[in-house]
């Protein structure tokens, strides 16, 4: 015999989703079909949390508790940077096409991701976040205020740009 349901316990569910669209009920079934759930309604609610993020690959927290679903988006660094370049939403990422994204970003934007990764960085202080915001823009294929993210990373390690100090409030 199963165990009894809990309906206090919270279930969490971590999916990758494009955002702003309604996903395959298929993929979504298995997931949340044995926890009392339908798909369908889930697959409408997170494309309505991701409305913001429309046409990105977003990762999405589903919290269960009760039979009820509430969805958060948990962003990427890679999908902040894209939705800094302000960039029109594409078409269909499905297809597999691979899309250079080479436009500006301003030094401030990337400050602006870095706190809001920071709490899940792995860096000793504030610059070492940066410093991976300005990786990951290097592998998006971004520029920063017009010179290449390298450059940036090596004028952080000389000096030459200095990065305040910024702890979240706990």
């Amino acid at each position: 015999m199963p165990p009894k349901f809990d309906p206090n316990e919270v279930k969490v569910i971590y999916l990758r989703v494009v955002g702003g669209q309604v996903g395959a009920t298929s993929s979504l079934a298995p997931k949340v079909g044995p926890l009392g759930l339908a798909p369908k309604k889930v697959g409408d609610d997170i494309a309505k949390a991701t409305g913001d993020w429309k046409g990105l690959k977003v990762t999405v927290k589903l919290s269960i508790q009760n039979r009820q679903a509430t969805v958060s988006v948990v962003p990427t660094a890679a999908s902040l940077i894209i939705k800094a370049l302000d960039e029109p939403p594409r078409g269909d990422v499905a297809k597999g096409s691979v899309h250079k994204h080479d436009g500006d970003v301003s030094f401030d934007d990337i400050i602006a991701v870095a706190k809001v990764m920071r709490p899940r960085s792995m860096a000793r202080n504030f610059s070492g976040t940066v410093k991976e915001m300005l990786g990951t823009a290097n592998s998006v294929g971004c520029t920063i205020d017009g010179r290449t993210p390298v450059d940036v990373i090596a004028d952080i390690n000389s000096g030459a740009i200095v990065v305040p100090d910024w702890e979240p409030e706990a």
